[in-house]
């Protein structure tokens, strides 16, 4: 809990406990700060009378609400006027301006008190007033991905209406391509709103598991293995959502090239963090270039797939690089430390 937050009374349920609980509070306060001054005496009996009363009114207002602070302010002055000042356990004066230091440094505690409980007040109202926004923007937020989630769905099924009207076989197929991207990037969108929308930061190994448990299941048969060893690493949610479609975005496109004459196959995927540093490497063994191994560039990968590769990158702040080998091919992401 941060400091300014602290409230020893906040949380009790009656008026009377609370009241009682900062009583309790200022007493206690009071009595370090004997404890304290009587370490002090030993050096220095008669010096700064009431210079330790300051610390305490303003701990015990802090804390422990205007009460504490008024019961740490009579306590103090009395034990200081009774014992530290000349003459000792009397309530007489021996110096004569004594008086005046008495009442002038009476006056400037309570000004401490007023300012430290208007100070703590103004703390709480912010942190209320912002706890509060914080909840409308989470609702606010809960709204967009609902709409969201069914803005997919409509364009969907849009799609699917338009491909029933027509007959070319290749128009189809461009609009089966389409349907599936929208429609896996609705279940994404849709499985992180669920599992994670109360926060900002998403548990990699919890989402990329489930993003690999679900593409994996929708276009891979049973013969094609997929191996995932993620880090447990927490992130930003527009930087996981990036990787995750990422993600789902290579698996894909691995379901529909790499493995088209034969249905065994194995495709590993990793996910692994070094502090700031991490990597996102997914490797198939199907059938990669019949030539060399060769690295492809940016204006060698022309097509849908490769612009939303190149754009979930940007988004996540990461390179990324496709190696086409003999048997297979290597997709990374990377994002190297600052």
């Amino acid at each position: 809990m941060h400091i300014s937050r602290i409230d020893l009374v906040g949380g009790l349920e009656t008026p009377l406990q609370r009241v009682l609980v900062s009583i309790a509070f200022g007493i206690f306060c009071s009595l370090a700060m004997i404890m304290l001054r009587g370490l002090v005496n030993l050096w220095a009996p008669t010096s700064g009378p009431f210079a330790l009363v300051y610390p305490t009114i303003l701990i015990a207002t802090l804390y422990g609400r205007w009460q504490a602070g008024l019961v740490s302010y009579v306590i103090g002055f009395i034990w200081a006027w009774w014992l530290v000042l000349p003459e000792a356990h009397s309530f007489r004066f021996e110096v004569a301006t004594d008086p005046s230091r008495v009442a002038i440094n009476a006056f400037s505690a309570m000004v401490v008190i007023i300012f430290a409980e208007a100070w703590r007040r103004a703390v709480r109202d912010a942190a209320v007033a912002r706890d509060l926004e914080i909840e409308r923007r989470d609702m606010l937020m809960a709204e967009l991905e609902h709409r969201t989630k069914n803005n997919f769905a409509l364009v969907a099924s849009l799609l699917s209406l338009q491909k029933r009207r027509l007959d070319d076989p290749a128009a189809c197929a461009a609009l089966d391509e389409a349907i599936g991207r929208v429609s896996t990037f609705a279940s994404a969108y849709e499985n992180l709103a669920a599992a994670h929308g109360e926060g900002v930061q998403v548990s990699m190994k919890d989402y990329l598991t489930e993003v690999v448990h679900r593409v994996a299941g929708a276009v891979f048969n049973d013969s094609v293995k997929v191996d995932a060893q993620i880090d447990d690493r927490s992130m930003p949610r527009q930087k996981a959502v990036a990787i995750g479609l990422f993600t789902n975005e290579v698996l894909t496109n691995a379901a529909k090239y790499a493995f088209p004459d034969r249905h065994d196959g194995r495709i590993t995927l990793s996910f692994r963090c070094d502090g700031e540093a991490w990597q996102l490497k997914i490797e198939d063994n199907g059938i990669g270039d019949a030539g060399p191994q060769k690295r492809l560039s940016e204006k060698d990968r022309p097509g849908l797939g490769a612009g939303l590769m190149k754009a979930f990158a940007q988004q996540a702040e990461a390179d990324h690089e496709v190696v086409i080998r003999e048997t297979g091919r290597t997709v990374t992401l990377t994002r190297s430390a600052n």
